[in-house]
């Protein structure tokens, strides 16, 4: 079993009175026992080992939410991911289990080959290629991609805007890039699109993701594992942002 971040987001839209989150307004995780509520736990895919499964609960959900709300991912859409973090790494195992095509964008040749191998179908450097944006309505004929998963924020969302075709859907997820918030309110005004932020999901999020997850036989991706013990080497190692894949700490064998 998992524990669902919002314990208390069953279902439906988000709402602040459904808010109370694993790890924030409650007691996270790291912890050798947790109690938790029975509508607070969610059944893990069987396929998975528990190091995978460990995965699932944040990084998991938001990917799964930012493709399937509003119209989801069909068969035959574009996606857009940005980066290799956790969210954009999920959303492109899973918009690929969809039948999607993926472009990803990242910082390195390394890291575009790996990308390659989750199933990325072209992947941009954002070093070599700064206006990204242009590359992607390049290769999608000038119409731009159905949905972009959005984790840059200030720094990259003007070009996500750029890059997502007439009534796509951009999912904003985060605001990893350091840059300046402005956003020109021509790149605002010159498409139509729908933009909403994601707060993560809900238990029925969860339950669906991992129907789908089970049905693909879909594995995680994890850069490295520590023990419970190394846990303090563990948050040092997760700064770094070589890492490719989710950091996990383990429980010992004969812990809970």
């Amino acid at each position: 079993m998992a524990g669902a971040v919002f314990p208390d987001w069953i279902d439906g839209p988000f709402s602040w009175e459904r808010s109370a989150q694993l790890g924030g307004s409650l007691d996270g995780m790291l912890t050798e026992y947790a109690s938790l509520p029975e509508h607070a736990v969610v059944r893990i895919p069987d396929h998975l080992t528990f190091e995978e499964a460990s995965t699932l609960p944040c990084a998991g959900v938001t990917a799964w939410h930012a493709l399937t709300c509003g119209q989801p991912v069909m068969p035959g859409n574009t996606v857009l991911t940005l980066g290799s973090g956790g969210v954009s790494l999920f959303a492109l195992q899973l918009a690929k289990a969809f039948g999607a095509r993926v472009i990803s964008t990242t910082s390195s040749e390394e890291k575009a080959e790996r990308l390659k191998v989750l199933g990325a179908d072209e992947v941009i450097d954002y070093y070599r290629n700064p206006d990204w944006h242009s590359l992607v309505r390049e290769w999608t004929d000038g119409r731009g991609v159905d949905r972009v998963i959005e984790v840059g924020g200030g720094g990259t969302l003007e070009k996500s805007i750029k890059s997502v075709a007439a009534d796509g859907h951009i999912s904003q997820v985060g605001w990893l890039a350091s840059e300046s918030s402005s956003i020109s309110i021509g790149a605002i005004a010159s498409n139509v699109f729908t933009l909403k932020r994601i707060a993560l999901g809900s238990r029925a999020h969860f339950e669906a993701m991992n129907r789908a997850i089970a049905a693909s036989r879909l594995r995680p991706v994890i850069d490295r594992v520590f023990s419970f013990e190394e846990a303090g080497e563990a948050l040092s190692y997760f700064k770094d942002n070589s890492r490719f894949g989710k950091v996990v700490i383990r429980m010992e064998q004969g812990r809970a």
